[in-house]
């Protein structure tokens, strides 16, 4: 360091002193030990440097750019998700140092991402062949009646030989990926790519075609070209066998894909190579895991029978089955929660996926201008005791779990001229809570079945939700969880830290290089990580009004269904 004191002899009087001062801010600058997370989601991508109780040390936060280039439609460019991907990591080490500390201070850092958007990219040059399918759009409504049919009238051969058509054809499906055809899943907009692009399915004929959702695309880049995914996401395209965490054949071959596009799959917590360019050169990265299992991770919820539920653009609740792969006869999704490290056990989960909840109140805010910003929702529902008999189906892009009706159509019922702004708040408030608890009603019969398929009538630990934990944006509004408790029928327990979903590939990426003793194996060794409490928040009406209430939803649902006609077979 005296070197480079001395040095500032030699420049003019303003460099010198501006080399001075940096040189004398290097050499302040502190020694420590931290864990960062790249969390990309649908509208932004933040960097966050945590310390070993989850504090936030340094972060930085980008939106990028939406394409809406058709009705339901909905796309992004993988390039800018990349730039700003990188710009957030530079900008979270500036502001990291202006903290006092050392860029080496991060140790390893974890990456989790937006779930089923789909990437399609050229082996030879690197770069994006279109762009990319995000997970709420819906244009390939065709793509999946085609295959609907196709498994109904030709089926799946499921062995050499061994053709399964029709429900057999559908529960085998359903039994290998635990998912059912849909919109949602990025084996679709795979396929609507190449049937649709001549760019995709020119390179797919040509075994030029490279396909990833955007943790195997950030990864790609970062680690210099290793074409790899994880569990988590894999288990979210429909060509993965989750239950053996390798890539179906039979999946492969009935989509038409060559297995040559796919990713290398690794576990959710390992080291998988070093970062090769930036300010973070030489970094591990230790975690890739979809963002909604990140969250369950992040919540710390570990152990069967937990549960947590984020609240973003959409809503995704997430409940830990253990290792045990179960099956849902009740329209949920069976998923993998994350594999820790290359001999760690597989823990599955049951997921329910709301496509619109965060999403509704920014309709109100920019579309309708009933508030001028999302957190006013709250007080303008509050100021109402009741919606008056109005009911908010919020299918704007069809419905999810547990309803998987890509026709359904938003829909305001109950109407009249006692209706106010402040009703139609409170109803979409509502329509959050009430497709919860459908979600969770779900959940819990689907535990029950698999319970009694083993043989056991009795209750055991972790059948039932007693406790939802929640993160996402929504959840800051105090209104917005009371009346999830009450129409749940549970408690709603709300963190004060709630970056859950940063926090989870972190904790992925800290237990890959042992950092602070972290252990997803042994949740026991996160005893000290995010500690500072939490708000819980009780039901406040009785059996018969949330009954009540809930008939009036389900009939409210069923008028909504099926609106869109004319998907083509």
């Amino acid at each position: 360091m005296e070197r480079i004191r001395d040095f500032s002899g030699f420049l003019p009087s303003p460099l010198s002193q501006i080399w001075t001062w940096l040189a004398s801010k290097m050499v302040s600058l502190k020694n420590g030990e931290f864990v960062g997370s790249l969390d990309c989601g649908t509208t932004s991508v933040r960097f966050i440097i945590f310390d070993k109780h989850a504090n936030i040390v340094a972060e930085h936060q980008l939106e990028f750019p939406q394409y809406y280039p058709n009705p339901g439609w909905h796309e992004h460019d993988a390039v800018e998700i990349q730039e700003h991907s990188d710009k957030c990591i530079e900008e979270a080490v500036v502001a990291l140092e202006a903290a006092g500390w050392k860029k080496e201070s991060i140790k390893v850092i974890g990456i989790t991402n937006q779930r089923e958007t789909t990437v399609a990219w050229s082996r030879s040059t690197g770069k994006p062949l279109c762009k990319a399918i995000v997970w709420d759009d819906s244009r390939t409504k065709n793509t999946v009646k085609h295959f609907e049919n196709k498994l109904e009238k030709e089926g799946i051969e499921a062995q050499k030989g061994l053709w399964k058509k029709g429900q057999d054809g559908i529960d085998w499906l359903r039994n290998i990926t635990g998912l059912p055809l849909s919109t949602y899943f990025s084996a679709i907009k795979l396929r609507w790519m190449i049937d649709h692009y001549p760019e995709v399915s020119e390179a797919h004929d040509a075994d030029d075609l490279l396909f990833g959702t955007v943790e195997s695309w950030l990864a790609y880049n970062l680690l210099g070209g290793l074409h790899i995914t994880e569990p988590t996401n894999a288990s979210r395209t429909l060509l993965l066998n989750a239950q053996t965490l390798e890539w179906s054949s039979p999946m492969l071959e009935f989509f038409s894909f060559r297995p040559s596009i796919l990713p290398r799959i690794l576990s959710t917590s390992e080291v998988y190579g070093t970062i090769t360019y930036g300010a973070l050169k030489g970094v591990p990265i230790g975690g890739l895991v979809g963002d909604q299992q990140a969250a369950l991770i992040g919540n710390k919820c570990l152990t069967r029978g937990e549960a947590k539920c984020t609240y973003g653009t959409g809503a995704f609740l997430l409940f830990n089955t253990g290792p045990e792969w179960v099956k849902s006869g009740h329209g949920l999704v069976s998923t993998v929660a994350y594999k820790a490290g290359k001999t760690g056990k597989t823990i599955y989960a049951l997921e329910g996926s709301i496509s619109v909840a965060g999403s509704a109140i920014k309709w109100l805010r920019d579309s309708m201008k009933m508030i001028s910003s999302a957190g006013e929702i709250n007080t303008l529902a509050a100021s109402v005791q009741s919606t008056a008999g109005l009911y908010f189906v919020t299918a704007f892009s069809g419905l999810l779990a547990p309803y998987w009706d890509p026709g359904a159509a938003g829909l305001l019922i109950g109407l009249s001229s006692y209706t106010t702004p402040a009703h139609i708040a409170r109803a979409t408030l509502e329509a959050n809570a009430f497709q919860t608890r459908g979600i969770v009603k779900c959940m819990v019969k689907d535990v029950k079945d698999a319970r009694e398929a083993h043989g056991s009538s009795h209750p055991e630990e972790g059948d039932e939700l007693k406790s939802l934990k929640v993160d996402g944006g929504m959840t800051n509004g105090d209104e917005a969880m009371s009346i999830l408790a009450s129409l749940g029928g549970f408690s709603v327990v709300r963190p004060e830290m709630r970056e859950s979903t940063a926090l989870g590939s972190a904790l992925c990426a800290g237990s890959a290089v042992g950092l602070f003793g972290w252990d997803l194996e042994k949740p026991e060794t996160l005893g000290e990580v995010n500690t500072k409490g939490s708000k819980v928040f009780e039901a406040s009406m009785t059996d018969n009004e949330r009954e009540k209430m809930w008939e009036g939803w389900e009939r409210a649902v069923e008028r909504s269904r099926g609106w869109e006609e004319g998907v083509d077979a």
